[in-house]
């Protein structure tokens, strides 16, 4: 059983990463191991910064 729910753990993981559910969490890590200043924003104003980087300039994606 434990086989089963490990791997259940990694599919749901590699399928956040190719949604981009995870980019939030890359976020954090990159913002700790690049030692900004200061503190890193919060979760609404990551995405929020993320959609708007997208509307302004659009690439090649499905919707």
């Amino acid at each position: 059983m434990n086989a089963l729910v490990a791997g259940f753990r990694g599919f749901a993981e590699y399928f956040s990463g190719v949604l981009g559910a995870d980019a939030y969490k890359k976020y954090l890590e990159h913002h700790r191991a690049s030692g900004h200043a200061g503190p890193p924003m919060c979760e609404r104003d990551f995405w929020r910064d993320h959609t708007d980087r997208q509307d302004a300039n659009p690439q090649g994606r499905c919707c």
